[in-house]
């Protein structure tokens, strides 16, 4: 099946199996391997992207119903010009990841938790984050970082 959308603000066509979900049209047709598969049952979150404008696990999403969309994946959230996303930046800066698997997915979940909750609390962004999975933290420095990538958000 063919399958037109925008994949970080460029169009894009994939001829796909349908049964191809969005998580291997993304990697393996349009080689954009930011998107991580972790588990193939949408329980970790590290194949999280953004598709018209809604945080969705792309492991859990055929690549057909994508079909006219807007999907935006890590590698699409920085500037042009390289300048990281304020979220971006907050995990780097906070420490919010250790081996990095789960960071795409998570950035990407945390970018939109801050658009839809833009005044959550500590406790309102565990529980948003909790579709996210991280084997290596304890997940403070990952709050921290939401925390700090949410306030940013709000003054850009």
């Amino acid at each position: 099946m063919q399958v037109q959308f925008t994949v970080n603000g460029r169009a894009a066509r994939v001829d796909v199996p349908p049964n191809t979900l969005l998580v291997h049209a993304l990697r393996e047709h349009l080689l954009l391997t930011g998107t991580h598969v972790g588990c193939d049952t949408s329980q970790c979150g590290a194949c999280t992207v953004i598709v018209n404008g809604r945080a969705v696990k792309s492991c859990a999403m055929l690549a057909v119903q994508a079909q006219g969309a807007e999907v935006q994946t890590i590698e699409g959230l920085a500037a042009p010009d390289g300048t990281m996303h304020p979220m971006q930046a907050a995990f780097k800066e906070c420490h919010g990841l250790q081996c990095g698997f789960c960071t795409p997915g998570m950035v990407m979940s945390a970018v939109d938790l801050c658009k839809s909750h833009p005044h959550a609390s500590e406790g309102e962004i565990r529980e948003l984050l909790e579709g996210n999975i991280c084997r290596c933290t304890g997940y403070q420095n990952i709050v921290r970082a939401v925390q700090v990538g949410q306030k940013a958000m709000a003054s850009a």
